[in-house]
């Protein structure tokens, strides 16, 4: 009865959250709409001088105060600012900027040359990422070499082995041989292909967590634990024996599926790469899925207590050749 009743809260807020999003979004649009902007800016129609009283026909706009015509007005310009920023963010993922280093003591007068990385991410705009660069060689190289001053970027993009690649450090003065051209648009570009690359296997993990049924599974146990320590005055916290992913009720409602699929209990990335995964069963079975840049499986490994099991890999992955198709495998049979 209580699983039954969360998830029925559960669907309710989903409902709820889906409604104010619909809402929203047809709010913007009738804001941003030209007819809409086209009344708002429309002079008031002048005062009728006849007795009879104008009849008001379907087509006839509605009167509105000039309080409340600015106030829509705003959220218009503010909604159409909003739209071309996320079109330019869209369209031009990468942008150079000027900046201004603070420190008195910075090199080239202080002068910094910004890179603003923006990434898309299971359909929302991230937080963009930072590069910036200066330019600290003397010489005959002066003012023409770029280094790498200050990042913001996740510790696992190979970002040290991509500007040794593409903006290489001038030459010593005694040297022999020309000096390596650096390109930095060829930087750019494999700079964000290795912030995508990472953001999408981070949703893949969190797509086969969601296919996998854990994070429904967390939500309506974590709602269970609140109502029983409001009911017993203490959190039960330290009784937790880690195995409380999945249930008898969880087996039960999937007899036909495979266990190797319907008895998973965790997964997550074992790397700062997120480029392997660590599966974990409810009968104490563990897997390590190992993937490329681009999600493609290179190898699955399922150890028990009588060593690989061969079995609960083929289970898992059946024909599948890149880890969105054993999402789809988890969908279907979940």
């Amino acid at each position: 009865m209580a699983a039954s009743l969360d998830e029925e809260i559960e669907e309710l807020q989903a409902k709820v959250a889906s409604l104010k999003k619909q809402l929203s979004t047809h709010m913007t649009t009738l804001l941003t709409a030209k007819s809409t902007r086209q009344m708002l800016l429309a002079e008031p129609p002048p005062p009728t001088t006849t007795l009879t009283l104008p009849r008001r026909t379907s087509a006839s706009p509605v009167a509105i105060d000039e309080a409340t015509k600015l106030k829509l007005l705003d959220q218009s310009d503010l909604q159409l600012a909003h739209n071309q920023e996320c079109l330019y963010r869209a369209c031009a993922t990468v942008t150079t900027f000027r900046a201004r280093d603070p420190d008195p003591r910075a090199v080239d007068g202080g002068a910094i040359l910004g890179l603003r990385i923006d990434v898309v991410s299971r359909s929302k705009f991230l937080r963009p990422y930072y590069v910036f660069f200066n330019r600290p060689y003397s010489g005959a190289y002066a003012g023409r070499y770029l280094r790498v001053h200050r990042h913001t970027l996740p510790p696992c993009i190979p970002l040290a082995g991509l500007a040794a690649r593409h903006l290489p450090a001038p030459p010593k003065e005694d040297a022999a041989g020309p000096a390596k051209q650096q390109d930095l648009a060829r930087f750019a570009h494999a700079l964000r292909r290795e912030v995508v690359r990472y953001h999408h296997r981070l949703g893949v993990v969190a797509d086969l967590r969601k296919a996998a049924g854990l994070a429904a599974r967390r939500r309506g146990r974590r709602r269970r634990k609140d109502a029983k320590g409001e009911d017993d005055g203490h959190d039960d916290d330290d009784n937790d024996d880690g195995d409380d992913d999945v249930g008898e009720e969880d087996v039960e409602d999937h007899d036909k599926a495979p266990a190797a699929l319907t008895q998973l209990i965790d997964i997550s990335p074992a790397d700062a790469e997120a480029k392997q995964l660590t599966l974990e069963w409810a009968d104490g079975r563990v897997g390590r899925l190992v993937m490329d840049d681009d999600g493609e499986i290179v190898n699955l490994v399922v150890l028990g207590e009588n060593g690989r099991d061969r079995e609960a890999g083929r289970d898992l992955l059946g024909r599948a050749t890149r880890v969105e198709d054993v999402v789809r495998r988890l969908a279907a049979l979940g």
